[in-house]
């Protein structure tokens, strides 16, 4: 399981990289090259400008707006993520039962509690790296939004409520709330998961948050603003998708 968890890291490290980061202060236009620039980048560029000018030139609530439009559309996958870590969630004291009963670290025992582990799986429908698996195809979109916003230059001239897209928030008010929503966000997934008992998730529990904030108080404005409405977004769906998950859990006890 830990080699897998690491070969999904490796890969989103390599997406991110293939996704043409290097690019970020370079323009984007019509006239950008390249499959990244063409059919990721501009038409979310273009998307944000449309908005914009249907809102007189309104650059923030067009980030408001197409970062909403970007996560309905990636919704479907994030629920698929969150019902993988709830059937994760539901055997769990199944497979401690069978940690405890191939506790024995021999290569035999090993490969008996990596069998039945699979078995276990099997039978209940959980595949480990379904929960993974969105965020990994999800990605692509993530990163070509953070690029529209860090190079559409039309953005950069305007502003939005009390701070300048183009600028660093004077008062750090989006940053303190990028960062407390990307807390609660994370909160909410590893509540009850496998993931809570993890003293390595946990650290990364309150150490993302902070990178988000310090990320926040030193690039514009327009991609603090994608981030508190995208995890302001995420907070809420998890709530909304989470609460009747919960209630047939509960019902379905109750039955038992």
């Amino acid at each position: 399981m830990r080699k897998k968890f690491w070969l999904l890291v490796t890969l989103i490290g390599l997406l991110a990289i293939l996704s043409g980061c290097t690019d970020v202060n370079e323009p984007i236009t019509e006239d950008s090259e390249g499959i990244w620039n063409s059919y990721f980048v501009y038409p979310v560029s273009w998307l944000i400008t449309y908005f914009a000018e249907l809102f007189n030139e309104n650059y923030g609530l067009a980030i408001v707006i197409v970062t909403v439009l970007v996560r309905l559309v990636l919704l479907p996958l994030n629920v698929k993520q969150l019902k993988s870590s709830k059937a994760m969630q539901d055997i769990q004291p199944k497979l401690k039962e069978l940690q405890q009963k191939y506790s024995s670290k021999d290569a035999n025992t090993q490969q008996k509690l990596q069998q039945e582990t699979m078995q276990l799986f099997q039978k209940n429908g959980v595949n480990p790296l379904a929960g993974c698996l969105p965020i990994f195809i999800q990605m692509p979109i993530l990163i070509a939004m953070y690029h529209a916003i860090m190079r559409t230059e039309s953005i950069k001239t305007h502003s939005f409520l009390w701070f300048e897209l183009g600028a660093r928030d004077p008062f750090f008010i989006l940053p303190i709330i990028a960062a407390v929503a990307t807390w609660l966000q994370q909160k909410l997934m590893m509540a009850g998961s496998p993931a809570s008992q993890n003293p390595q998730m946990m650290v990364m529990l309150y150490v993302m948050p902070i990178m988000i904030g310090v990320f926040a108080m030193f690039f514009p404005s327009a991609l603090a603003l994608y981030w508190v409405v995208g995890n302001i977004f995420m907070v809420a769906q998890t709530l909304l998708i989470r609460k009747p998950m919960m209630a047939d859990k509960n019902n379905g006890g109750d039955k038992k």
